[in-house]
């Protein structure tokens, strides 16, 4: 069950393919997010909210994201502050799930990325091109906060 305040939204289709092709086994691919965001899962907000939103700023300039798209990427960071983070935090949470869910569903991927706006909706890179790292469900509750890497595929086991 996913921690009160953690939102599964179904993948696209482009994602979806993708990401079958590297976890053949896979039925369901969805988005874990944190209101509209999913940044709380990667890193715990500063307690200076304009620091969390210049840090936002300079990832999304250096993705080449508009104006108008880092003002939208802002507002949803900002939207997901209202979302209280669960005892011990996102990542603790997250890690929690992640091993019952192995548990109960067996090997699951899981894969961060950084989307720069809706224009990068499909820019997943082809499945041949991530890289995969197995872990158990341990190492993940060892180290909530170190376990995901952007870019790489981290497939899950009990």
């Amino acid at each position: 069950m996913l921690p009160a305040g953690l939102v599964a939204q179904p993948a696209d289709r482009a994602d979806h393919d993708r990401l079958v092709a590297l976890h053949p086994a896979a039925r369901t691919v969805v988005r874990l997010l944190v209101g509209a965001c999913s940044c709380d899962l990667v890193r715990p907000r500063h307690p200076d909210p304009r620091e969390d939103e210049r840090h936002h700023r300079e990832r999304y300039r250096r993705a080449g994201t508009s104006r108008h798209g880092v003002l939208e990427a802002i507002a949803r960071h900002r939207r997901a502050a209202d979302v209280p983070p669960p005892a011990g935090g996102w990542a603790r949470a997250l890690a929690a799930f992640v091993a019952e869910h192995a548990r109960n569903a067996g090997e699951t991927l899981y894969l961060l990325r950084f989307i720069a706006g809706s224009a990068d909706r499909g820019g997943l890179v082809p499945a041949a091109h991530i890289p995969i790292r197995r872990l158990d469900a341990r190492a993940v509750v060892a180290r909530p906060d170190h376990w995901l890497e952007e870019g790489t595929a981290i497939l899950v086991g009990s």
